[in-house]
């Protein structure tokens, strides 16, 4: 039995809007035997442009249902149901962040007719809802209102049934006949890092994802290449470790490649990094920069994976910034520098330009790849609502992250700080962070 869903919301993000309106069609796949449909107060004003596009407004909902209200219904009618929608994690996600602020685990399994139209129906233009029933001839009522919409993925979901009577099977052809599908129905739709071990126990890959369940059911369902397939035949067993934020999943995932380094990875199976970037002040005042080994030394600016990619990377920026070769130590001389013989250097190699000009074009070229704040906490979701992820850079290098309770959060710092375990500073991590601060991905950032 199928509970063919679709909602309307009052914005894109199920993690801070609310939903407006829900339409369900139970579907025991050759005809509808029941059906639900109600607008939802979401407790907060519509969006003009949301107005705009599903016609719901603030005044429609006024004395509509909270979603309290009809919670008990809806379990009841998707009870032993499997879920159908088009585009699935956008509903589904929507459903289950409802729940969880009542406090209740809403799962159920679900079928994407998104997926499943690229999957039996390949090479279509478009796998929009309307524009690919436009394509099928499918008539769709009431555009961007839940009713018609879910009318309309049913239609949809019949016609896909016609390739596949059982699209929510999981098919185990090609799969390790050790691997239990009892251990794939029972993974959770959460974030965090999952493992795949052969019959030896060893892991043989490692990835991330904010829904794990779904990630491996691609990775098992994955026969475009040569090396996919290698890879699902040799799995025996899953493991996963929850993290709630998709940054520590991510920070995670990269120390864990490096620490068993698996034969199906390959983009981070390098090391720890061997060569940094530092700064010091020679005996004249200027601020002098040179690539270093980074064994047993404090934390650099920069670390890289090989003398070569440094120096490649430390030229361009004598070209942006007109720093001295000398003085980055890249060109030895007890003249000038080769680039003050062709005019971009301004001489501070032989004491033409003064240390405070010069410098302040090195801490400029610094700045440019560098963290807005040298010292702070980031804060993220955790893995329960009781509880936060901190991720800790100090003078500029990553510290390593832990979790804390949400009470701790503007509390205690040097708490905050404890709370931390410390993972390896490395360029991967780094990187890391930067692009989810870069994107303003994080709840919270406290400098200290």
């Amino acid at each position: 039995m199928y509970a063919v869903i679709d909602l309307e919301t009052t914005g894109g993000s199920y993690r801070s809007e609310r939903i407006t309106e829900i339409a369900i069609f139970i579907f025991d796949g050759e005809k509808v035997t029941d059906r639900y449909q109600t607008l939802i107060n979401p407790e907060k004003r519509i969006p003009h442009f949301v107005s705009q596009l599903t016609g719901i407004t603030d005044k429609m909902l006024e004395r509509a249902p909270r979603f309290y209200e009809v919670a008990r219904d809806i379990v009841e009618i998707t009870q032993d149901k499997i879920i159908v929608a088009h585009n699935a994690s956008f509903d589904y996600g929507f459903i289950r962040s409802e729940f969880k602020r009542l406090g209740y685990n809403y799962e159920r399994k679900k079928i994407c007719t998104v997926k499943l139209a690229r999957k039996l129906i390949p090479g279509k233009k478009h796998y929009s809802l309307g524009k690919l029933c436009k394509e099928l001839g499918i008539r769709v009522n009431s555009r961007h209102r839940a009713a018609g919409d879910a009318e309309a993925t049913l239609k949809l979901f019949q016609y896909l049934l016609t390739f596949d009577p059982h699209p929510e099977e999981i098919s185990l052809r090609g799969l390790n006949s050790n691997l239990d599908k009892d251990i794939i129905d029972k993974l959770p739709e959460e974030p965090g890092v999952y493992y795949f071990l052969d019959e030896n126990e060893k892991v043989i890959y490692i990835g991330k994802s904010n829904n794990i369940h779904e990630r491996i059911l691609s990775h098992l369902s994955n026969n475009n290449t040569k090396r996919a397939i290698e890879m699902k035949s040799q799995i025996a067993d899953i493991h996963y470790e929850l993290t709630g934020s998709d940054l520590i999943a991510s920070l995670l995932e990269s120390n864990e490649i490096k620490k068993h380094m698996p034969i199906f990875n390959r983009a981070q199976r390098r090391t720890a990094k061997s060569f940094g970037l530092y700064s010091y002040t020679d005996e004249n005042g200027y601020l002098q920069l040179s690539i270093e080994s980074t064994q047993n030394k404090k934390a650099p600016i920069r670390m890289y994976s090989s003398m070569k990619s440094a120096r490649e990377h430390l030229m361009r920026l004598c070209e942006e910034y007109t720093l001295c070769q000398k003085l980055c130590n890249i060109y030895k001389t007890k003249n000038a520098c080769f680039h003050y013989g062709i005019g971009q250097c301004n001489g501070a190699c032989i004491g033409e330009e003064s240390p405070e000009a010069y410098n302040i074009r090195v801490s400029t070229a610094i700045d440019s790849f560098s963290y807005d704040h040298k010292s702070f906490l980031l804060i993220d979701r955790g893995r329960t609502d009781n509880e936060r992820a901190v991720v800790k850079v100090e003078s500029g290098c990553y510290m390593g992250f832990g979790y804390a309770d949400v009470n701790m959060i503007n509390g205690n710092l040097e708490l905050l700080k404890e709370c931390v375990k410390r993972y390896d500073n490395n360029r991967d991590a780094q990187a890391i962070i930067k692009k989810y601060m870069r994107r303003k991905k994080v709840e919270q950032i406290i400098t200290f």
